[in-house]
């Protein structure tokens, strides 16, 4: 989306990213390697693309090879499990490959601008790793935050004085890009940000914790920071910088921030895979969904995702799709793509 917006629909884009999806899509806590794929392009020694014809070999699930089917750009594999290293390695061998006129950084939230000891940060280390690569390549880059506090992992008013100038502010136009893969892509993030772009406001609820993110007219702006600026902030990239295994920066993040997102991952995969199956009842959805809205409406919500949903109502995550399509069908005037919109008290089930 803001590739498109930035350089315009001609300009062929390589997406470097990781194959670290939600549990709802890889019941695998932590990132994917390129050995659990089958189908992967090798693009240089050591980085590989992620086809429209890959396929995660499971129990392993990636959002990756559908995104190379429906959206115009390259994807490769972003693999942080020899670290830092290891990543500064891919970054320069892939660089070289592509002889690319720009490098961006992305991140949406600003979660990488964290110093590590922030009570609200839950996911430190991804970006800590990406940034601290970043930081050691030979080629200049540029570090954009697009939405600030839509991930919910640091308020705005916290990274204020890093944020540089505005970029861009996205528009609903710029959605346009993206509105087919938003119909099913589960990230929150992205979804926020598209949601603010086209002109959604209010509080709305994310993830299993249900966060509370205010989308307001500064959600839709994308920001330049300085990448040494945000290597001086953040106290657990400046550590990793010379790791060669996830496991070692894995436990930098322990020691540093007091946690590791994977080790979350591993305890939160436990509990769902003790989650007995259950079949999708419309009628006691419906109803679960009253009393759920109630509640968030008495928390100031005005809208959450359909991931909130499914872990307020103790749903599967494969059961995802099926309790969104129920939902837009059975009440298509508060779906506000790709958020859904809580009902005001006077609403009731159609």
């Amino acid at each position: 989306m803001l590739h498109a917006a930035l350089y315009g629909d001609e300009d062929q884009a390589v997406i470097l990213t990781y194959a670290w999806d939600r549990l709802l899509i890889d019941p695998l806590p932590g990132p994917r390697r390129p050995a659990d794929f089958t189908g992967l392009e090798r693009l240089t020694p050591d980085v590989w693309s992620v086809p429209a014809q890959a396929r995660p070999i499971a129990p392993a699930g990636s959002t990756l090879p559908r995104l190379a089917a429906e959206l115009p750009a390259t994807f490769a594999l972003l693999d942080p499990h020899q670290g830092t290293v290891g990543l500064t390695r891919q970054l320069e061998s892939l660089v070289g490959h592509v002889q690319p006129a720009s490098i961006d950084l992305l991140d949406v939230g600003g979660d990488i601008l964290a110093q590590g000891d922030e009570p609200t940060l839950k996911s430190p280390l991804a970006d800590a790793l990406t940034l601290a690569a970043c930081c050691q390549l030979n080629e200049p880059a540029r570090l954009l935050v697009a939405g600030p506090g839509l991930d919910g992992e640091l308020p705005p008013q916290v990274m204020t004085s890093a944020l540089g100038p505005v970029a861009h502010m996205l528009t609903a136009e710029d959605t346009a890009t993206i509105s087919d893969v938003l119909e099913w892509h589960p990230s929150e993030a992205t979804g926020l940000l598209a949601a603010t772009a086209r002109g959604v406001r209010g509080t709305c609820e994310i993830r299993d914790a249900g966060l509370p993110v205010l989308l307001t007219d500064e959600s839709r702006a994308v920001h330049e920071v300085d990448l040494d600026d945000a290597l001086s902030r953040n106290r657990l990239a400046r550590a990793i910088m010379s790791t060669t295994d996830l496991d070692e920066a894995e436990a930098y993040s322990r020691e540093l921030c007091g946690y590791s997102e994977i080790d979350y991952e591993r305890n939160k995969a436990l509990w769902l895979n003790e989650q007995q199956p259950t079949n999708l009842d419309p009628a006691a959805v419906l109803t679960q969904l009253a009393q759920f809205e109630a509640e968030a409406r008495t928390r100031g919500a005005t809208h959450t995702t359909f991931r909130r949903i499914t872990e307020a109502l103790s749903l599967r995550g494969a059961q995802r799709d099926e309790l969104r399509q129920l939902l837009i069908s059975s009440r298509p005037q508060q779906y506000e793509a790709p958020l859904w919109r809580i009902a005001d008290e006077v609403s009731g089930p159609s």
